[in-house]
């Protein structure tokens, strides 16, 4: 199947035209009119420095509902220690830099520098947010992603240390699901995650929730004001 070439105006073809890789589109840009519609579409950019902008839509779609959070007894007794803290929205520029750093193994990274001064605009309009792990000052783990009606869209983590992005996202889903929050969107599968509860669902069933949970309001702002981190209570 082709791919589809984005025209000047903020359009996307449906993802049911997307090749069997995953991707559906090139081109355009990441103002953030375009990235919110693409969001409400279940697409997503994920592309290399020197690449162009590539649009995805994967088939099948790996999320976490709130109510599958599985949280093992090695993390509770992590959580427990109160080794770190955790915050909402106190250094997103920080975090998504952490993040862009390439992991082991790897030469490059696909949050380029256009991709990271994009998702800063969504923070400031209070639709990208950022969870913080911290030991003492230092920033050693955490996540970011955006907020769209009752669907959070994980963009991507890192951790300095062993469990901190665990952490983030086993911190998060319990105030995600206390206001309303019924889909985790994270996008492909990954062992990681997976041992977290997240799992692989068909694009189409992806589409559905989505479309319902865009009828709810999006929570807006600084979650930092909103959020408090209390201990997590999750059954395993």
């Amino acid at each position: 199947m082709p791919v589809y070439r984005l025209p000047e105006d903020i359009a996307f073809p449906s993802v049911g035209q997307t090749a069997e890789s995953g991707l559906l589109a090139v081109g355009g840009d990441l103002s953030p009119e375009r990235l919110l519609a693409a969001y409400r579409e279940g697409i997503f950019p994920w592309y290399g420095d020197g690449e162009p902008i590539l649009w995805w839509s994967p088939d099948p779609r790996f999320v976490l509902f709130p109510d599958e959070l599985r949280v093992s007894r090695s993390m509770r007794q992590f959580l427990k220690k109160g080794s770190v803290r955790i915050t909402f929205d106190q250094a997103f520029r920080e975090v998504i830099a952490a993040c862009r750093r390439p992991r082991p193994g790897q030469n490059g990274t696909w949050i380029t520098t256009e991709m990271r001064e994009a998702y800063a605009v969504l923070h400031d309009l209070g639709f990208a947010h950022s969870v913080e792990v911290w030991q003492q000052k230092e920033l050693v783990g955490g996540l970011y992603g955006v907020s769209l009606g009752s669907a959070f869209f994980g963009e991507s983590m890192f951790s300095a240390i062993p469990n901190a992005s665990k952490a983030a996202l086993i911190t998060l889903v319990p105030h995600l699901k206390k206001r309303g929050f019924d889909l985790i969107d994270c996008q492909v599968e990954t062992a990681h995650l997976s041992g977290l509860g997240a799992r692989p669902i068909p694009r189409r069933d992806f589409c559905a929730r989505l479309k319902e949970s865009l009828h709810h309001e999006t929570l807006r702002g600084n979650w930092g004001e909103r959020f408090a981190a209390p201990p997590v209570k999750t059954e395993v």
